[in-house]
């Protein structure tokens, strides 16, 4: 495990880079300074943050400055995107009615709780996922939304592997000095669960980190008490490392 350890921190640090911010979705929360513009923003870049990322950029920018005026916490607290066209296309299938249901939620969490962060204290990142599903679903009709994926297991279904949802908590946890922003105190690095997707999930079959096939759940929870072994503070740092070389199409 000592020369896997040496391996992956070689990774980080060719990976975990400022340079990397400007290519990224993270880009975006990184342009705002209020704590509620960044969480904000986190959480909408990370929701459409599927496809190629030169449109998921663009996607971005439309949401965060051509709809909502480059002021993301006045504009949802404004009610203003009731005026969208709900068959407003943002990014892929992905619509101002989508749009809308998230900041309608928003509106109602940053009313209730000051904060996105309070849904998060004191319990596991899964059940945080749990409550901030529901706290969107309470005021639109308890309908879940298609684009935040349910963390909790369903007859004859496992439970997905949430990799969207685990990207913005570590950009919103992790305060790295680099690329991870760090704005929330009460949720401890050490609580994350590791982001899977065909990247990561591909270089930790080929390191012997995982052994399951599909990326669900409970791989995440398998290769998170992995990389937990390496480093217990800070598991998902590893993130950059696997996700790095296997976008870049590098063998370890």
């Amino acid at each position: 495990m000592e020369r896997l350890k040496i391996i992956l921190e070689e990774k980080v640090a060719l990976y975990n880079r400022k340079e990397f911010i400007n290519d990224d979705p993270i880009s975006f929360p990184h342009s705002f300074t209020k704590r509620e513009d960044i969480e904000i923003s986190a959480l909408l870049a990370s929701v459409i943050a599927w496809g190629n990322r030169p449109m998921i950029l663009r996607s971005c920018n439309k949401m965060f400055h051509d709809i909502m005026g480059g002021a993301p916490y006045s504009y949802v607290m404004s009610g203003s995107w009731e005026q969208l066209d709900d068959r407003q296309n943002i990014h892929r299938t992905f619509f101002a009615a989508d749009f809308k249901y998230i900041c309608r939620g928003l509106k109602s969490i940053y009313t209730k709780y000051g904060t996105m962060e309070a849904l998060f204290i004191g319990c596991s990142v899964w059940e945080g996922i749990e409550n901030l599903r529901q706290e969107l679903a309470a005021v639109n009709g308890g309908r879940m939304s298609r684009h935040i994926s349910n963390p909790v297991p369903q007859k004859g279904k496992p439970a997905s592997a949430c990799k969207r949802m685990l990207m913005m908590l570590r950009w919103l946890c992790r305060k790295d000095g680099i690329v991870d922003i760090g704005i929330w105190q009460n949720v401890h690095p050490s609580q994350l669960m590791m982001p899977i997707d065909v990247h990561v999930a591909r270089t930790a079959r080929q390191l012997g980190l995982v052994t399951r096939k599909q990326n669900d759940r409970r791989t995440v929870e398998e290769l998170t008490a992995k990389l937990r072994e390496l480093s217990p503070d800070d598991p998902v740092r590893y993130d950059f490392a696997l996700f790095g070389t296997g976008e870049a199409g590098e063998a370890f």
